[in-house]
């Protein structure tokens, strides 16, 4: 290993001069508002969650009835199986040890894990998610440990030997601060020596495969999208329209998922308590570069 050799005040004063000003430090990111001074463009969500505040898009069950279906369709339930084998091979998982998949809506991965013989737990904000997670453990024959919790405000006294958070589950708060609680209440989920595998959308991914919008039938329904970009490419508004094939029938809905560049997250989650947060572009740990079509950080806490 090469050594370390101590700047000349020469050189560091050359360096003084040439760093820009702006350029972002490894303090903690301020936690600002996604949309200063956004409004709710989803008019049925209404009335208070558990923090107090308005409620937020994806705390309405009516969502998840009416895109459920679209965001989990057959092509993402089929590619199940191989992300939980690689989620237990990077964590290395024996049978009976204790996973938290957080955000586990209908238990596309947690099923898939617990036929691996790991004890799951999935937490979810959506009951009508956790049932239809039942229903399909039932059907699968495994036993998954299902909680209705808000991930901005759940705690555990169990400690699990792995957590999960896949399928860009993550970036929807108002406030980076939300966010924040929930990688902390899940840092606090997990035991000493114990691993995190988090898969999302970055900001590097959005930027690299923007599109303004697409159309295509999927549940007997044409799906027409609209995406724009949020300040400087701090979030990505999305405007879903949902037609019915056989009535016609046509409802829309938007929202806005925070972006976050590896590096912040990767601080976030190192600054939280992991000890360590690599940053790959796929399970196989590929690089996170040009070529990557996701992000996958693995942290060790």
């Amino acid at each position: 290993m090469a050594k370390k050799t101590k700047k000349t005040s020469a050189q560091s004063q050359k360096s003084a001069k040439t760093t820009p000003a702006n350029m972002p430090s490894d303090e903690a990111f301020t936690f600002q508002p996604l949309v200063p001074n956004a409004q709710l463009t989803n008019a049925s969500a209404t009335g208070a969650n558990t923090l107090g505040q308005k409620k937020q898009w994806f705390e309405n069950e009516d969502f998840w009835k009416n895109y459920g279906p679209i965001m989990f369709d057959s092509a993402h339930w089929a590619e199940a199986p191989g992300v939980a084998a690689a989620v237990q091979k990077i964590a290395g998982l024996k049978k009976g040890a204790r996973i938290l998949d957080a955000g586990c809506g209908p238990g596309r991965i947690s099923v898939e894990l617990a036929l691996l013989g790991l004890d799951v737990t999935g937490v979810d904000i959506i009951q009508a998610e956790l049932d239809a997670a039942a229903e399909t453990a039932t059907d699968e024959g495994v036993d998954i440990s299902l909680v209705n919790a808000d991930l901005r405000t759940y705690t555990t006294d169990q400690k699990f030997d792995a957590a999960v958070n896949l399928y860009t589950s993550f970036g929807y708060c108002d406030t980076m601060e939300e966010d924040v609680q929930i990688l902390k209440h899940i840092c606090d989920a997990i035991k000493d020596g114990g691993w995190f595998i988090m898969e999302m959308t970055s900001r590097e991914i959005a930027v690299q495969y923007f599109t303004p919008g697409e159309w295509f039938e999927r549940a007997g329904k044409t799906v027409l999208t609209e995406f724009t970009v949020e300040g400087a490419w701090e979030g990505l508004r999305s405007r879903w329209i949902l037609i019915d094939n056989k009535t016609g029938g046509r409802i829309e809905h938007e929202f806005v998922q925070r972006l976050y560049s590896a590096i912040e997250l990767k601080r976030l989650l190192l600054g939280i308590g992991f000890k360590t947060a690599e940053v790959y572009g796929d399970f196989e740990f590929a690089p996170y570069n040009e070529n990557a079509k996701t992000m996958v950080i693995v942290a060790r806490k």
